[in-house]
């Protein structure tokens, strides 16, 4: 990866694995772009992250992203590092979901990613460098009963990160998907886990280390399906 005055653009940026991946990159001299709904949360996170910038920005909403993507361009440059990590979910089996909601989620974890490639992807290709990650879940790979209303966002959104990782490797872009199969250690997951041992959970900070691992593979040995869980997961 190019080390001069890179950026890394990071979408869903919230307290768990968004701000972890924004907070190491940052760590890793990035110029990071904080993508988020949440404007008040995103100010907190650049008093905190040196040399990070928060961009609250509705990642379905392609008038919105362009907006966010030319502000990004004006004031950092031109990302070399896409990491897509906003996330759409709900529980409940085919019956019960409500049709708009599949779709929603379809939005922000699907096409949201479409839109984001597609808009950062050419200026990679022509510099020769860059990373596009997703972050995902097991549900990218299999259909359980009560995730009617997001595995099938999930499996879509690992599909195009695949047909993307074979169109742009061999112009020098790594896509990867990285399948995070735990409950990821955020505040809410421990009071509704609340018996579980600390080793139940995987650390968002983990996670980042592992995102910033991949974005800097040797291109004689790049991944794709990168799967990691905590040590006594079940699989």
């Amino acid at each position: 990866m190019s080390t001069s005055n890179p950026v890394a653009l990071v979408s869903g940026v919230g307290p768990g694995t968004g701000a972890a991946i924004a907070r190491r990159f940052a760590q890793g001299g990035y110029q990071v772009a904080m993508l988020a709904r949440n404007g008040a949360r995103l100010q907190e996170l650049e008093r905190e992250i040196t040399s990070s910038r928060g961009y609250p920005c509705d990642v379905t909403d392609e008038a919105r992203l362009d907006a966010t993507i030319a502000a990004v361009r004006s004031d950092l440059g031109e990302p070399r590092v896409l990491v897509h990590n906003a996330v759409g979910g709900a529980f409940g089996n085919f019956l019960e979901i409500e049709p708009a909601v599949l779709n929603q989620n379809f939005q922000v974890n699907t096409m949201a990613l479409l839109y984001l490639a597609r808009r950062l992807a050419p200026a990679m290709v022509a510099a020769g460098d860059g990373a596009i990650i997703a972050t995902g879940n097991t549900s990218a790979q299999r259909g359980k009963p009560n995730f009617a209303g997001f595995a099938p966002t999930k499996a879509a959104q690992r599909i195009l990160a695949e047909s993307m990782a074979r169109e742009l490797g061999p112009k020098g872009v790594h896509v990867a998907y990285v399948v995070i199969d735990a409950v990821i250690d955020l505040e809410w997951t421990r009071r509704r886990f609340g018996n579980a041992p600390d080793d139940f959970f995987i650390k968002p900070a983990a996670i980042a280390e592992e995102v910033w691992h991949v974005a800097h593979q040797d291109r004689s040995a790049w991944s794709f399906n990168v799967e990691l869980r905590p040590f006594r997961e079940t699989w």
